[in-house]
């Protein structure tokens, strides 16, 4: 079983005192330790060095001139490698000036030699209290984050924009080199779903090599406590299969809705030194449970589409079997638009709205109780009922509203450029763009179909006929964007080997 780490903002603060004269090194650190500070002392930098690279301090009192590595190169090597660490210089009067530069690059303070115990543990303790400040600067920055990440995640629909935000997240705020996310994959199994390395973590080993969660393992921990934070070699009994190189550090939360869980977000370090802390694993924790509820949102969303796909589809086909000769029409109108629509640069949403609206267009149909393919012309009486299909479409629409986007195009598919269309004789720019597009298209199909009055038309003689109609009928920029569309797609094809009709 796995021991819970425990909060360590109520430890005391670890000081760092580097000098090349023992008796000062013990002075400060039994008079500093009395204080209540935890001490530990280094003779000179690179034995300061060696130390901050293997345990976390706080704050370094560091003598000036040293032998070996002197205090000006520690504190460079300080605000490489540990800058969140609070130095401060001691020194003689003779080296004043070099304090001063000293401060310049960094250091809180410096004191001087001789100095008086009292002025040195008030100085450490502005120092420490300068460093208490700078943290809540911090952690207020990663508040304002943290906000921004679940604001984003809240507005994300899509599951692979939630995977993305939430790897974001967990590689930025938390910094990790590795983020893997595992998912329900709706049978109850946990699958991987996502994973993701940080830019800066440059690593020889493959995706492959960095090892593979352990679902049931992580189920067993969790069963006794939710909080997961280990290092070094326990972070291996977490995988499956053992990555090749040991993490340094690992984070897990868990992904949980309506009291089941759905999955884990791992925060995994495989960098030297790099070590999560307990304010980490909490923003991730915080992190993971808006993620679960956008996971669920995204879920509801994709079903939703996938209902809203099945209806279009299957109110397509039921306007297409009213006549033998209209069968598979709103679906040839819906690639035509479709191919016309990517010409003209429409976005992929855009595309996705002119194609569905195209599959939708005769819906109205359905209210027109007549054979609107009969041989021979209609009637005064029925072409007047036939052109009132556009607003019966309309009307079955608006009380579906998520069809509402394609209403504009269903409603308006029969108003031409010049104005003498119908149901509300609009002209040129006044007509919706997805309605002209859908106008070209379903002309276009029209004429090349076989129909109860008539045989179907030559490519050609369409194409002449769209050409000829631009700036009266059609959209004359639509028109010819639509012609070399067409033409585009009947040449790849010809490429292909496939069949295209004359």
């Amino acid at each position: 079983m796995y021991e819970s780490t425990h909060d360590e903002s109520q430890r005391s603060p670890r000081i760092l005192v580097v000098d090349d004269e023992a008796v000062i090194r013990d002075i400060l650190a039994d008079f500093l330790a009395m204080e209540g500070f935890e001490v530990r002392t280094a003779p000179d930098g690179a034995a300061a060095l060696a130390e901050l690279t293997g345990s976390a301090y706080d704050l370094v009192l560091s003598d000036l001139k040293m032998p070996n590595m002197g205090g000006i190169e520690l504190l460079d090597a300080i605000s490489t490698h540990a800058p969140q660490v609070v130095t401060i210089i001691m020194t003689g009067f003779g080296t004043v000036e070099t304090a001063i530069d000293a401060m310049k690059r960094g250091a809180y303070d410096y004191i001087m030699k001789p100095f008086k115990m009292e002025e040195v543990v008030h100085t450490v303790r502005r120092g420490l209290e300068r460093r208490k400040l700078a943290a809540e600067n911090m952690r207020l920055k990663e508040v304002l984050s943290l906000y921004k990440v679940s604001e984003a995640i809240a507005a994300s629909l899509s599951l692979d924009e939630v995977m993305r935000t939430v790897t974001d997240a967990a590689l930025h705020e938390v910094n990790a080199d590795v983020v893997v996310v595992l998912i329900d994959d709706g049978s109850g199994k946990l699958v991987e779903r996502s994973r993701v390395r940080n830019p800066r973590f440059v690593n020889s080993l493959p995706d492959s090599a960095l090892g593979d969660l352990a679902p049931s393992k992580l189920a067993e921990y969790f069963a006794a406590d939710r909080r997961l934070r280990v290092h070094g070699e326990r972070c291996l009994e977490l995988f499956d299969a053992a990555p090749e190189r040991t993490p340094s550090s690992m984070l897990v939360t868990q992904l949980t809705m309506a009291s089941r869980t759905i999955g884990y977000i791992a925060a995994i370090s495989f960098s030297a030194n790099r070590t999560f802390d307990e304010g980490q694993r909490k923003l991730l924790s915080i992190v993971s449970d808006r993620a679960a509820a956008a996971i669920e949102s995204a879920e509801l969303y994709e079903d939703l589409k996938a209902t809203f796909s099945q209806t279009i589809k299957g109110l397509a086909n039921a306007i297409d079997k009213m006549d033998r000769y209209t069968a598979g029409h709103s679906i040839r109108v819906a690639a035509y638009a479709q191919l016309l629509a990517i010409k003209l640069g429409l976005s992929a949403d855009q595309v996705e709205i002119v194609r569905q609206a195209a599959l939708m267009h005769d819906i109205g149909k359905i209210g027109c109780v007549m054979n609107l393919n009969k041989p021979g012309i209609l009637t005064d009486r029925e072409y007047d009922a036939f052109k009132r299909h556009p607003g019966f479409g309309r009307e079955i629409l608006e009380p579906i509203e998520f069809l509402s986007p394609l209403i504009p195009g269903v409603h308006f598919h029969h108003e031409r450029w010049d104005g003498e269309g119908y149901p509300l004789g609009l002209n040129a720019q006044e007509i919706p763009l997805i309605a002209r597009i859908i106008s070209v298209a379903d002309a276009y199909d029209a004429m090349t179909s076989d129909r109860a009055y008539r045989r179907a038309l030559p490519h050609a003689v369409t194409t002449n006929e769209i050409h000829n109609c631009a700036g009266r009928q059609f959209d004359p920029d639509v028109a010819r964007e639509f012609v070399l569309a067409i033409e585009q797609e009947r040449k790849e094809r010809r490429e292909r080997n496939e069949p295209v009709p004359d």
